[in-house]
C-alpha cells in the first residue's frame, strides 16, 4: 500500500495500518445515547472491524462525511458543545493485524504545516489539530506550553507531527524528500515481460493470474540534492496530497511579474531582507480569506501600508469572517473591523490600510502600477510595491493521468476542495472511477484536520477488509 502525502491525513492512516487498533473502553459513557447502544452492542469487536455506516447513522456536526463525524465524536465527545469528556476509545497494539505501506512525502512527517510561516495560528482549537491516541495539549504541557485562546501556533503543529510519527514508531514507513511524478495503472503481466526482457528477476510470481496494480514513478532527492529515481508498484495506492501546492492565479495581464506573488511567505521575506519597509508604497492584498487576514495582521504588525482588495461584500455571508465566533477569533474581527471601516470612501481609524470591498485586479503593469475596477466598472489605478494575490490554492495532480479531473464529481472542472473534491465511497474513501485507488483530506472535500481523521478510518477499515487480517 502507498501513500502519497505524509500530512496528518497520511500519518493517521499510517498509525492505523500499523497494527493499532481502536475499541470502545468499557465503562465510558457516550454523551450521544443512540451511539453508546450501538458501541455496547459488540463491545470485543474493534471499530475497524464493525460497520461505520450503522455506526454513524444520525450523527449531526460541522462534516459532511459521516465517518469523519464518527471519529470526531469517540475521540472527542462533545468537543462543538465547549465540553471536555474524555475520548471513549482505548488503543491496542496487535502487530498481526499491520499492513506493509510507505508513506511518501516531500516534506518531513506533517506535510504542509512545514511551509507555513511558523508563528502564525491556527484557525482550528488546539486540541482539534491531535492525532489519536496522543492528545496534542499533553504534548504541549511536557513543552512547558499552554495554548493561547486554545489555540496552537503552525510551528506547533509541524513539531508535534513530528513527534507523533517518533513516538508512535511509525518512522520505518515514511520516505520524505519524495517527489512522485506519475501514478498508472498497468498489469502484471505487462510486468513480468518487462522483466523477462530486461533478465531481471520479477517481482511477482509469474504463475499468478494476470492482475492491474499501479506503478508509482517519482524521484528522491537525497542529501546533497540529487535525483534518485524511483518505480513502486502497489495494489493500493491513498492520496493524502492535500492543496498548498498550486495557489490560484487570478489569469489577468502581468501576473506573471517579477513583484506579483502568490504566497504569504514573499512578503515575510521582503521584510525581513529590507525590500519593503514603512516608507515603501503599499503592499496590495487581493483576497478576503484567512491567508489574506493573515497578510493583513503581519503587514499591520510591521507597520507596512497596504491596500486590500477582494470581490465580495463586506457583509457577505460567504465571507470566512461572518462565520467565526468573535471570542476565539480576536484578530480575524479585527481584520474583518477594518475592511468595513476603513474603505477608500471614508478613512477610518486604521492607519497604513485601504479596504477595496467589491473591487476586480484588471491588469499588473511592468511600472508596478495596478488597474483595479468596482463594482459600478469605475477604474483607478495605483502604484504599488508589490502585490499578494492570495484566493486560494488547488491540489497539484499533475502525477494522475488528464491531472486527476476523470475523478472529480464533475468530470469536465479540475479538482477543487471545496467545489469539485474527487468522487469517493463516504464509507470506504475508495474513488468511485478507479478501484484500488482512494483519496483522504481536501482532496476528498475534508478540509479541517480533526475531520480528516475519519476518511483514514474508513480507508484502513476497507483495506483491512481487504486483506482479511484477523477479522471477528
Amino acid at each position: 500500500i502507498l501513500f502519497l502525502g505524509n500530512g496528518p491525513s497520511g500519518i493517521c492512516l499510517s498509525y492505523l495500518l500499523s497494527g493499532y487498533v481502536p475499541y470502545f473502553k468499557r465503562d465510558s459513557l457516550h454523551p450521544h445515547s443512540i451511539l453508546q447502544r450501538k458501541l455496547e452492542e459488540a463491545p470485543d469487536v474493534s471499530i475497524l472491524d464493525q460497520d461505520l455506516e450503522y455506526l454513524s447513522e444520525g450523527l449531526e456536526g460541522r462534516s459532511h462525511s459521516p465517518v469523519a463525524l464518527l471519529f470526531d465524536t469517540l475521540l472527542r465527545p462533545d468537543t462543538d458543545l465547549g465540553g471536555t469528556a474524555e475520548s471513549v476509545l482505548t488503543w491496542w497494539h496487535e502487530a498481526s493485524r499491520a499492513l506493509p505501506h510507505l508513506v511518501l512525502g516531500k516534506n518531513p512527517p506533517g506535510g504542509a504545516w512545514h511551509s507555513i510561516e511558523g508563528s502564525m495560528i491556527t484557525l482550528s482549537r488546539g486540541e482539534w489539530m491531535g492525532l489519536p491516541d496522543l492528545p496534542f495539549k499533553d504534548w504541549l504541557r511536557q513543552k512547558r506550553r499552554g495554548l493561547r485562546n486554545d489555540r496552537a501556533t503552525a510551528g506547533d503543529i509541524a513539531q508535534y507531527y513530528q513527534h507523533y510519527v517518533m513516538k508512535k514508531g511509525l518512522q520505518k514507513n515514511f520516505r520524505c524528500g519524495t517527489f512522485v511524478t506519475s501514478v498508472r495503472k498497468v498489469t502484471t503481466e505487462s510486468i513480468s515481460n518487462h522483466a523477462q526482457k530486461e533478465g531481471s528477476d520479477s517481482l511477482w510470481n509469474l504463475t499468478e493470474e494476470n492482475m492491474e496494480v499501479f506503478k508509482v514513478d517519482g524521484f528522491f532527492k537525497n542529501g546533497e540534492g540529487d535525483k534518485e529515481p524511483f518505480s513502486i508498484y502497489a495494489e493500493n495506492v491513498v492520496l493524502a496530497t492535500g492543496t498548498y501546492d498550486r495557489p490560484t492565479w487570478l489569469g489577468v495581464k502581468g501576473e506573471n511579474l517579477s513583484y506579483v506573488h502568490h504566497q504569504l511567505s514573499a512578503l515575510e521575506e521582503a521584510v525581513k531582507d529590507g525590500s519593503i519597509s514603512i516608507m515603501s508604497d503599499p503592499v496590495l492584498i487581493v483576497g478576503a480569506g484567512l491567508t489574506a487576514a493573515d497578510a493583513i495582521l503581519f503587514a499591520h504588525y510591521c507597520n507596512i501600508p497596504v491596500i486590500h482588495a477582494f470581490r465580495r461584500r463586506v457583509n457577505d455571508p460567504g465571507l470566512i469572517f461572518n462565520q467565526l465566533p468573535k471570542t476565539m477569533y480576536p484578530e480575524y474581527h479585527k481584520v474583518h473591523q477594518m475592511m468595513k471601516e476603513q474603505t477608500a470612501a471614508c478613512s477610518g481609524p486604521y492607519e497604513c490600510y485601504v479596504s477595496l470591498p467589491e473591487h476586480q485586479v484588471l491588469s499588473f503593469g511592468k511600472d508596478k502600477k495596478c488597474i483595479l475596477q468596482d463594482g459600478n466598472g469605475y477604474q483607478k489605478v495605483y502604484k504599488i510595491s508589490m502585490a499578494l494575490v492570495l484566493t486560494g490554492s488547488n491540489p497539484n495532480l499533475s502525477f494522475l493521468p488528464n491531472n486527476g479531473i476523470d475523478l472529480a464529481m464533475d468530470c469536465d472542472q479540475p479538482v477543487n476542495p471545496k467545489r469539485n473534491p474527487i468522487d469517493v465511497d463516504p464509507f470506504t474513501y475508495e474513488c468511485a472511477q478507479e478501484k484500488g485507488l482512494y483519496a483522504l483530506g481536501p482532496l476528498a472535500g475534508d478540509n479541517f484536520v480533526r475531520f480528516v481523521q475519519g476518511g483514514a478510518l474508513a480507508v484502513a477499515s476497507a483495506l483491512l477488509k481487504k486483506a482479511n487480517k484477523n477479522p471477528p
